[in-house]
């Protein structure tokens, strides 16, 4: 009788987060329950973690219960992974309902706005492919055309490319000639190019980390902060890779833990949500705030 038991915790679950709200006779009678034992229910997913909200008469379950958030870093996708399947994607009929609901919610989840407008940016796409291809088989290639910030000119590069920066609008490589490490932005790219050479300065890799609020760098700074429900929305719905460095801290509040390579990102996000953040862990950021605030104050005395 567990097995029927399930059954209608289960079908109550689904119609908790279908993000319509059910009243108890609704959910009585879809569930075929008396009111006393959907009562059962909904203490039984509140004991297990689930956020039961009520609107007056009507019941449903907030999408940020820790259980779903445990279960979104499970089957979380890198972004690598996400811009290879959007690619596979576009190889695909798209007149397939189901082929257009994967593409919007990657695009949704992972921001792969560059590949959604196949004409507009199929060089952008080819050359994201392409890099993809020479990362995968450790090989150099040639960027064809690359318009450069600093000379003002278009140039070609023989680079080996290893690392794919900020939502993979930047690439970084090593470049032979210049013996230096360079982010390369794929916009600014007229081709690429693959060759046969396989990569022969790989101890000379420099990796660069890209924090979760767009900035790169080789030196990172630790942080760690509580946030309220606020700010774990608005932090999860502007940056959904940061769901893996949350963990739930009680059943409003959860705690980042990460590195920046820069604080003006981070800053930028806790000064927007002061009352909604507490920061545990970060004495440069904590500096770098009463710093700006600081200055904030004196531009508004003078």
């Amino acid at each position: 009788m567990r097995h029927s038991q399930l059954d209608k915790e289960l079908s109550l679950l689904l119609m908790l987060t279908e993000g319509k709200a059910y009243t108890v006779q609704q959910l009585c009678d879809r569930i075929d329950v008396s009111r006393r034992s959907l009562y059962y229910y909904l203490e039984f997913l509140k004991d297990y973690g689930f956020i039961v909200e009520r609107h007056g008469t009507s019941y449903s379950i907030d999408r940020n219960s820790p259980f779903f958030t445990r279960l979104l870093r499970t089957v979380h996708f890198t972004e690598d992974e996400a811009v290879v399947m959007r690619r596979l994607l576009e190889r695909v009929d798209d007149h397939s309902i189901q082929v257009r609901h994967l593409k919007q919610k990657l695009d949704r989840y992972y921001d792969l706005g560059i590949l959604d407008d196949v004409t507009e940016h199929k060089q952008e796409a080819n050359n994201i492919e392409m890099l993809y291809e020479a990362i995968k088989l450790n090989r150099q290639v040639i960027i064809h055309s690359y318009s450069s910030s600093n000379s003002k000119k278009q140039s070609d590069r023989i680079v080996e490319p290893f690392l794919f920066l900020g939502n993979n609008n930047e690439v970084r490589c090593y470049e032979p000639t210049t013996k230096q490490n360079k982010t390369f932005k794929v916009s600014r790219m007229g081709s690429v190019e693959l060759l046969a050479d396989e990569w022969q300065y790989e101890k000379e890799h420099k990796v660069v980390y890209t924090d979760l609020f767009g900035f790169n760098g080789e030196t990172r700074f630790p942080v760690r902060m509580r946030l309220d429900r606020t700010a774990y929305n608005l932090l999860t719905e502007e940056y959904p890779a940061a769901l893996s460095s949350l963990t739930p801290d009680g059943q409003y509040h959860w705690l980042l833990n990460t590195e920046v390579c820069n604080y003006l990102g981070i800053g930028r996000f806790v000064m927007g949500l002061f009352e909604n953040i507490e920061i545990i862990e970060g004495d440069g950021l904590k500096a770098f705030l009463r710093e700006k605030l600081k200055g904030m104050m004196d531009s508004l005395v003078h």
